[in-house]
Order: structure tokens, then C-alpha cells, then sequence
């Protein structure tokens, strides 16, 4: 049996290849090692894993958020490895969750646009190449974090058309200390603004909405896509909510920068499933 999660800070899809063919399924809460102590993991793994592991374990490939440290990485795998000892255990970032199941063995350029975005130069085995990520405050361009900040600016300063700041007021009765209290004070204020995303989406019909939206992708493209070099003969992916809702706008932006847009999904467990089907 080959085992695979996708892991996220609020949650983790496992998947289960089982010698015939079969897929299996299932889902727990998330676990993020900067935040979360290793016991958290290990409950998971007693509760989810063990009784859903009917057959040897061969192969666990382990892809999440925070796992971008060497030390972290190791730490994951000490846990794993317990339970699991005679299994072969992966465990890579997000970004090569990414590009695995976007790119699959084709060269790329895998794109993460969600609360947060990032992307990164996939040669079909390997990542060769990321554009620095910097997080919400001073990067994150085209996610839902940066979005949402626009958006609170622009409410705020009062740049916002009349008729949509009225609804927004009315949907959202913040006020600024509130606002403020959230970004500054209180846990996960990039997911916070990111919530305001969603108000972008449903008046996307509206110009300003639209503006936003596909000044923020471009932003994205011009900072993140276009310094890779050869981005013209690449295809580019993404996934991510943002990407996936948005994508209509996101295509739109590509096209009028002459960049080849292909894969988009909202998650990548359906292609990190296809990816590691050889495994077997």
C-alpha cells in the first residue's frame, strides 16, 4: 500500500493505493509543525492511518505546509517512521506537491495560488527554480490575503465605488478598529483578509472588482511567473482556491501577457494520486 497526504494547517486528504488498484480515501484535521507539536501528528496517525492501513505500507509520501526546513522535514519523518518502519517515506513541501500534480513529468512553471501564493521552475523531476516568497505582508502577489488587503484599503480610504462600499458595509459592519485589531492582534490575519476574496469573486461583474482581480494576477505574473527564464515556452499551472475560482480572469491575464496557461485545480491530491499510481 502506497499512502498520501496533502497537508494543510486546517486539514490533511490522505489517499490509499492498495495493490489492486483500488483508491481509497480520507480526511483529518491539519497539522503545521511551526505551530502544532509533533504528538498532534502522531494522534492523526493513530486515529486516521492506522485503521485504514489494511495492507503493508511500502511508500508514504508526506507533501505539507511548514515543511520547507530541513529540520522539520526530518522531524515528520521520525514520526512517520515509527509506525511505519519498513516503508520508504517522502516528505516534500507544498510547492513540490505542486508541481507533481500539476506538471506531472513535464517541464513547468507550478503556481499555488491561495490564502498565500507561490510558484516555482519544475524540470519534470525536480524543482530547479523559486521565485523568493515573502509572505503576506510584503509578497503573496495575486492570493487571497493580497486581494483582501486591497480591498480594506481601498474601503477604507474611501476609493471604493459608493453603490459596492454600501453593500460591502452591510455585509462586513467593521470598523476600523476592528479591522485593525484582526491584522495586528489576533492569530491568522492573512487568512482573515483572505475572507474577503469571496465578496471580490461574487461582484466580479462589478469594474472595480474586476480591476482588483486582475491587477492582483498580474502583479502575480509580472513578480513571480515572468522571472523565470524561458516563462514563454513554459506552460504555466495553478493550484489553489483562488486559482480555481478565479481562473477566468487568471487565463485572461496570461493570454494578454503571451503566457501559456494549462492545469488548473483546486487541490492537488487528484494529481499527487495519478503522479504516484507507477509507485505501486
Amino acid at each position: 500500500m502506497i499512502i498520501i497526504a496533502d497537508s494543510g494547517g486546517s486539514k490533511i486528504d490522505w489517499r490509499f493505493l492498495t495493490k489492486d488498484g483500488k483508491i481509497n480515501q480520507a480526511n483529518s484535521v491539519g497539522f503545521n509543525p511551526y505551530y502544532q507539536p509533533l504528538g498532534h501528528l502522531q494522534n492523526i496517525i493513530h486515529e486516521t492511518l492506522l485503521p485504514l492501513a489494511t495492507e503493508d505500507v511500502t511508500k508514504i509520501f508526506y507533501y505539507g505546509t511548514g515543511v520547507s526546513s530541513e529540520k522539520n522535514v526530518k522531524s515528520i519523518h521520525g514520526v512517520f517512521i515509527k509506525y511505519f518502519p519498513q516503508a520508504s517515506i517522502e516528505v516534500g513541501w507544498d510547492l513540490l506537491a505542486a508541481a507533481r500534480a500539476l506538471c506531472g513529468h513535464e517541464p513547468g512553471i507550478a503556481c499555488i495560488l491561495g490564502t498565500g501564493s507561490n510558484s516555482c521552475l519544475y524540470d519534470g523531476e525536480k524543482i530547479t527554480g523559486n521565485v523568493a516568497n515573502l509572505g503576506w505582508i510584503l509578497a503573496d502577489e495575486g492570493s487571497g490575503t493580497y486581494m483582501g488587503k486591497r480591498l480594506i484599503f481601498d474601503y477604507f480610504r474611501e476609493q471604493m465605488p459608493q453603490e459596492l462600499a454600501a453593500q460591502f458595509k452591510a455585509r462586513f459592519p467593521f470598523t476600523r478598529e476592528e479591522v485593525l485589531e484582526k491584522v495586528y492582534q489576533q492569530e491568522k490575519p492573512g487568512a482573515f483578509l483572505a475572507s474577503f476574496a469571496k465578496f471580490i469573486f461574487q461582484h466580479l461583474k462589478d469594474p472595480y472588482c474586476y480591476r482588483l482581480a486582475y491587477q492582483s494576477f498580474s502583479d502575480f505574473f509580472e513578480n513571480n511567473v515572468m522571472k523565470y527564464e524561458g516563462h514563454q515556452n513554459l506552460k504555466v499551472h495553478f493550484v489553489g482556491s483562488i486559482g480555481f475560482y478565479f481562473s477566468d480572469v487568471v487565463r485572461q491575464v496570461a493570454n494578454d501577457k503571451g503566457i501559456t496557461v494549462k492545469n488548473i485545480l483546486e487541490g492537488p491530491i487528484a494529481g499527487l494520486t495519478l503522479f504516484h499510481q507507477r509507485d505501486l
